[in-house]
Parts: C-alpha cells; structure tokens; sequence
C-alpha cells in the first residue's frame, strides 16, 4: 500500500508545490503513518511552476493516471475537493485526506481527514501543518512553497490573502534565504505571463477548472499576464476560436476566459456567444465591447470571478 499525494487536474504551482511539500513531510514525520507518500500530478505542469522547478534545481512529480493506483493505494487531495478537478477515474474510496482552500462540495460514505481554511493558497495550510507537527522543510521546498504563495495571492494583493499568508510567506522567506519578496514575486509573474510557447488552444486550457454551478457546466479559465492588452489585441482572435473548440472537446455548457493583468489590478472576460454574454452582464453589469467585458479590479476567480457568474447561471 502507497500513499498518492496529488493536486487538482491542469496543475498550477500552488497545485504542483503543495503535494510535493506535503509528501516531503509525510516522508519523515512518523506519525502520519504515510513514510511511502509520493507527490505526483495529474498532468504536464505550467510554465510558470516549469520556471520555478528549474530555478531551485527541483524535478516535478511524475504524472499518473487513475490505472497507476493498486486497489489498497491511498490518496491524499491537495489545492481542490470537487469531483470534477479530480484525477479521471479516481476511486472515492482511496482518498483518505483533503487539504484544500476552496469552497466545499463534498459527499463521502465514510469519515475522512479534512483540513479546510480560508487561507489564499494550500501552502500556507501545509506549513502551518509542518510547524505543528515541529518539520522544517528543506531550503528547496521552503523557497516553492513560498513561490506559490505569492503566485497564488498574486503577491498578496489578491483579496484571498489573508493575514496568516503573509505571516507564514514571511517565515517562509527565511527558511528560503530570499530576501527581496518584490523582485521574487516580478520573476514569477512573468514566468506566469509567458504565453509565447502556448497555442491558443493551450492558453485556454493553461489554468482552467470546471464547475458545477446548478447543474450546469461552467468552464473559468483565467490567463494572469503583465500584458494583457497586448494578449487582447495579438491573440483575441485566436482566443475564441480555440474557445469554441475546447468548449465542445470538454462538454461544457458555458466557457469563459478571463485575462487578468496582475501589475494593473484589472481583468477582462472573452465572451463567446450570446448565452455567455447573458451570463456575464447578469454578473458583473457593464457593457461587452467586441467580445470583450471589462470586469474591473477583479483577481481571483475563486473569490470574485466564478462565485458571481454562479449566481448568474443559478
């Protein structure tokens, strides 16, 4: 018997880091009983978590499949809690633990160990995690999990950040030997904001997640850029015609792609058809333009972007 430590499907780094830095605490603290923890992936990872890796000399976790797991395998859910940002195929039965920041839409025949707070990333939960169970990771995972921290409260300007993101990024920092959380946090997001090796295609399915909002599918991909009305004016175009490909490839009722400039503070949402303009004015107001709806300063789509167009669909 194994235990699997996995993120969310289309990892992103907070996804990537948060089962490899969990796994490596697993690995040592006898009492978890899980010294054989594995961090995997359920798919390729970004080129931001891709830039990060490779900076602190870091190899990511091998991707698996639902036909990897033998029936007595355990698995450990990071960064996500909802069936359908799940492996494929995964068996509810083998998931013994959830650790996760977002919102819950949970049904389990059996009791499992859960641990939910609303915190602005998954790393924060797991080192406040390795300082109650007294575990300092190494300067490698410190430097990781305190990347996506940053990454996922967009340096804490993102209105998920919470007090104890910034008090554990901190302590974090230290471990990691960085000094500077400004510069750190600019060499992210323009690893983030690179797109120049994507497809449209890619780009579209880059940071997505699929909800079940009312019994409708709504797919929320979000593209966070230092450049974003150049994104608009080169790849617009482009956008919405992988767009209406990736929504019939995924079988969704409604697709929506926001393009967030993380300097600025501001997102624009790419309106695909009349339904999806429907949905999106019933949202967020305003008036589209070309395909285009300005949704103002708006950052995270957990917290201002998906919950609005929720209660729209609903």
């Amino acid at each position: 018997m194994k235990t699997f430590v996995i993120g969310h499907l289309k990892p992103d780094t907070d996804s990537v880091v948060a089962a490899m830095a969990l796994a490596s605490m697993y690995q040592k603290v006898a009492c978890f009983n899980r010294q054989n923890a594995e961090a995997v992936i359920a798919g390729p990872i970004n080129p931001e978590t891709e830039f990060l890796l490779n900076k602190f000399g870091m190899s990511a976790p091998r991707i698996i499949s639902a036909t990897d797991l033998a029936n007595d395998d355990q698995v450990v859910l990071v960064d996500h809690n909802e069936a359908d940002q799940r492996l494929e195929g995964l068996s509810q039965n083998q998931i013994v633990e959830i650790i996760d920041h977002h919102k819950v839409n949970l049904n389990f025949e059996q009791p499992i160990f859960l641990t939910f707070k609303t915190w602005g990333s998954s790393n924060t939960i797991i080192y406040f995690m390795m300082k109650k169970n007294d575990f300092v990771p190494d300067q490698k995972i410190a430097s990781l999990m305190l990347a996506a921290i940053l990454s996922d409260t967009v340096g804490f300007k993102s209105p998920t950040c919470t007090a104890k993101d910034k008090e554990l990024a901190l302590e974090l920092a230290k471990v990691a030997g960085i000094e500077d959380l400004d510069a750190f946090s600019l060499e992210i997001f323009k690893a983030k904001s690179d797109v120049s090796k994507l497809s449209c295609e890619e780009i579209v399915k880059n940071d997505y997640k699929v909800f079940d909002f009312a019994g409708q599918k709504v797919m929320i991909d979000q593209l966070e850029t230092v450049e974003q009305e150049k994104v608009l004016s080169e790849k617009k175009a482009c956008l919405l015609e992988a767009m209406t490909k990736v929504k019939t490839e995924l079988a969704v009722d409604s697709i929506f792609v926001v393009i967030t400039d993380i300097l600025k503070v501001n997102s624009k949402l790419l309106i695909l058809n009349q339904a999806a303009e429907d949905i999106a004015l019933k949202a967020f107001g305003g008036e589209v333009s070309e395909q285009v709806l300005d949704i103002g300063a708006r950052l995270s789509r957990k917290k201002e972007i998906a919950p609005l167009i929720e209660r729209a669909v609903s």
